[in-house]
């Protein structure tokens, strides 16, 4: 099966599903003008009359739309002109440029001093009103909001309508049509809908917000409800920079935006009541996070009336071809301005002439209220975003009730629509396949089985290695998941297995037990981001031979509790014998001077886990759940005891660990990434149970890891680890014509460790070959390029310290893949 198709099959098995030209199809394309200066008008609306059925032009003036239902007529607007009515010819490509007359509009006598910029006045006088219109700035406000997300499926050819695969799916095409925005044919196919209560305080920090009703076609899972409202998209134009996924935009009324756009005083006039000027804005240059649009701002309060903004078609941003945003305030009252509608258009595509998506997100807001005090129910939440399943599914008089923003009729079909797809028989042996692709499991009834990337993998010891793994799924249970593994070694001839038994008592805030029981080859000395040992692309890009595993029989049991969303902690309880290799001698020595061989030790221990991350958000599931980090420090400390004579332990110790980890915004050169480690162990123990500090011995980068160390190089009882990582986004690549077509982003990174070891723990054990302590730090460097066809980082690494150690690599290549915007 070629990728192609591949890639066809699993879009088809997410419900997407779209068509490319009908024969039916009605073209109409062109450019609007300006009838006296003959130069192009961006952003005038171009629609069918009596229709909501139509786009905008671009930054050129040029526009296009394609549809299957088209009206009789056409009709180009524009604030400042003449609206203009064309009768087009339904079926065919119809290429019409507008040429709009302006409307006299009288104004009263505006004085310009010689060489200013007129719009440069309008943005001294935001930038003197911000505080008044910023919410960040305010002491506390709420609302009322209706949230409405779309995803729509784009750019399938003909070809794949007509394809065996979609034949029992060909109801779906009669639901196509073509954006009003982007001007590209799509067919809707999911839909959600939300009403949330938002609270906000500023000084003691407090955020909430209250799902009070829910609905999505075809999908049965209320955690997704968490993600609709406003806490998890916040595009705040008076803040200098917006953030938009990961990257950071300059906003258009940054302080200082005269650095970064070219802006131009277009028009004025009453809207609503209020004096408004239209400032059109456009980057200054190419491949930098920038918008083109314009904004209404309203004379005296100098607030934002309106304001549209569309990403710059070359800047250097992954997987998102285009995106629009339009923003309509309101006024609260003498002094304040708030947003009252927000509609939010994204067009992605993961490579050119594959297939895309749009997203549009509409929100409208009610009931605002400035520096009231939050109820204290609400408060009384232990969770930002609190959801009661009991009555969040509603009635349809409620949202009809409810709805501030009216269902399209195409929308009002996606409801069934998708209902009728999951029907099709094909549809669910070809979602399973989809999601096996993405989760690493293939779903059986009540049964997951997989990693499937750890069905086979080899290393010296075991020789060809295979491994059957599974779990059970929310089918068996949403409260229980039981899952586990058996694998086999052809050169060792030993079965391994493993068990884990997780018990989720709630998800939101997270309590949940967990018991393990683990017997398999383990690499002691590997960071957390490494791959797996059984990983098949571990036995791929392995740079020395893997004969440092090492075999561990562990049972855990663990409980983490919640306390509320950032705040957790965690107890747990490890009892493992740890067993020699060749490779991995166990060898006492003793008081006398002589040694005696060890097959096994056994160790047990007691640890308490904090973690502290404010505000901090998560994608929650069932079991699972991903953080999408915080916009503050992240912290993490972990106390751990082992005593002396129980469950066989011959070792008593006690080691503390903190680590601080955060991302800093640095626009405009990008964003660094930095983490700080340090840990203490009081006690003696031997070298399997101090730090055993983390190297990388294959070819794939390790953010967390020494890439240029080995395993079992360096030991600890005491050290300190300060990594960085400064990715530039293209600053200076972008600047270089040959290079900037590339897009590629530039990253820089150095490593350092300082530790120390005492005398008493060196002598209990002796340390295999290779492995030594510290005496003065060790050092890594590196550079190197990230957004190599848009999924590659390759760096080069250099190794500062220790050059004389055997066996090592002073300079490397390593290569990750990564999937960022």
């Amino acid at each position: 099966m070629s990728f192609k198709l591949i890639i066809r099959t699993l879009f088809a098995g997410l419900f997407i599903f779209n068509s490319g030209l009908l024969k039916s199809q009605t073209i109409i394309k062109g450019t609007v003008y300006d009838s006296v200066n003959q130069k192009p008008i961006p952003f005038a609306n171009v629609v069918f009359l009596h229709s909501t059925v139509g786009t905008i032009t671009d930054n050129n003036g040029v526009y296009y739309i394609e549809t299957n239902k088209p009206s009789e007529d056409i009709v180009a607007t524009f604030l400042g002109y003449q609206n203009k009515v064309v009768t087009i010819n339904k079926g065919e490509v119809n290429i019409i440029d507008f040429y709009l007359d302006p409307v006299s509009v009288s104004i009263e006598e505006v004085i310009i001093t010689p060489g200013e910029n007129p719009a440069f006045r309008i943005l001294d006088a935001i930038k003197s009103k911000r505080k008044y219109h910023n919410t960040r700035k305010f002491s506390s406000y709420q609302y009322n909001s209706y949230n409405k997300m779309r995803l729509d499926f784009t750019n399938v050819d003909e070809k794949f309508m007509d394809s065996r695969l979609m034949r029992q799916f060909q109801f779906v095409f009669e639901h196509i049509d073509t954006s009003e925005i982007f001007g590209k044919n799509y067919l809707p196919m999911l839909i959600s809908e939300s009403v949330t209560n938002y609270y906000y305080q500023k000084t003691p920090a407090i955020e909430k917000e209250v799902i009070e009703a829910f609905k999505i076609s075809g999908i049965e899972n209320n955690t997704i409800s968490q993600y609709s409202g406003k806490m998890y998209q916040k595009l705040n134009i008076y803040d200098n920079f917006i953030t938009l996924f990961e990257p950071g935009f300059i906003s258009p009324i940054a302080d200082f935006g005269r650095l970064y756009y070219k802006y131009l005083l277009e028009d004025s006039t009453y809207i609503n009541g209020s004096w408004c000027y239209k400032v059109v804005f456009k980057p200054k240059r190419t491949k930098e996070r920038t918008f083109f649009g314009y904004f209404w701002v309203a004379d005296s309060s100098w607030a934002i009336k309106k304001i549209q903004l569309r990403v710059s078609s070359d800047v250097n941003i992954n997987f998102m071809n285009d995106m629009v945003a339009i923003l309509e305030y309101e006024q609260i009252n003498d002094s304040i301005w708030f947003l009252s509608k927000e509609d939010l258009f994204m067009d992605f595509i993961a490579f050119d002439k594959m297939y895309g998506f749009f997203g549009r997100k509409q929100s409208a807001y009610k009931d605002i209220k400035i520096n009231e005090p939050i109820p204290e129910e609400i408060l009384k939440h232990k969770t930002n975003t609190y959801v009661d399943h009991e009555i969040i599914e509603k009635e349809d008089n409620y949202w009809e009730e409810n709805r501030l923003i009216e269902l399209q009729d195409k929308e009002k079909e996606i409801y069934e629509l998708v209902d009728s797809i999951k029907q099709v028989p094909m549809f669910k042996t070809v979602y399973g396949l989809a999601m096996m692709f993405m989760e690493y499991y293939y779903t059986a009834g009540p049964v997951e089985i997989g990693p499937y990337y750890t069905f086979y993998s080899n290393n010296i010891i075991e020789g060809h290695r295979f491994r059957i793994g599974g779990r059970s799924g929310v089918k068996f249970s949403k409260k229980i998941r039981i899952g586990g593994h058996v694998a086999y070694g052809t050169l060792d001839e030993r079965f391994k297995h493993g068990l884990v038994t997780e018990f989720m008592f709630n998800t939101n805030p997270r309590r949940k037990l967990e018991f393990s029981h683990f017997n398999d080859m383990r690499q002691l000395g590997k960071s957390q981001n490494a791959y797996l040992d059984d990983n098949i692309l571990a036995t791929l890009t392995r740079r020395r031979p893997n004969y440092k595993l090492t075999l561990v029989n562990q049972l855990n049991l663990k409980y983490q509790h919640e306390w509320f969303q950032g705040m957790s902690n965690t107890i747990s309880l490890m009892h493992q014998s740890i067993y020699s290799t060749e490779y991995i001698p166990f060898v006492l020595n003793n008081n006398d001077g002589s040694t005696d061989s060890l097959n096994t030790f056994t160790n047990s221990e007691l640890s308490l886990g904090i973690h502290f991350a404010y505000e901090e958000k998560f994608l929650v599931g069932k079991f699972e759940r991903i953080s999408l980090g915080s916009k503050y420090p992240i912290i993490d400390l972990n106390i751990t005891y082992s005593p002396d004579n129980i469950l066989e332990n011959s070792f008593e110790y006690i080691k503390i660990k903190a680590q601080i980890r955060d991302k800093i915004e640095t626009n405009p050169i990008g964003y660094l990434r930095y983490w700080v480690r340090a840990e203490k162990i009081f006690g003696d123990v031997p070298y399997p149970l101090l730090k055993l500090h983390e190297g990388n011995e294959t070819y794939a980068y390790d953010i967390y890891a020494f890439n240029m160390m080995n395993y079992y190089e360096f030991a600890s009882d005491a050290y300190v680890t300060i990594s960085a990582e400064q990715h530039l986004q293209g600053f200076f690549l972008n600047k270089i014509p040959i290079l900037r077509k590339l897009a590629w982003r530039e990253v820089i990174s150095a490593k350092f460790l300082a530790g120390e070891l005492n005398s008493s723990s060196r002598d209990i054990m002796q340390f295999p070959d290779g492995l030594n302590e510290l005496t003065k730090p060790y050092l890594e460097a590196g550079a190197g390029l990230e957004n190599i066809f848009k999924l590659f980082r390759i760096e080069a690494t250099w190794r500062l310290a220790y050059l004389d150690n055997p066996d090592i690599q002073r300079f490397g290549l390593r290569a990750n893949i990564q999937f960022t915007f």
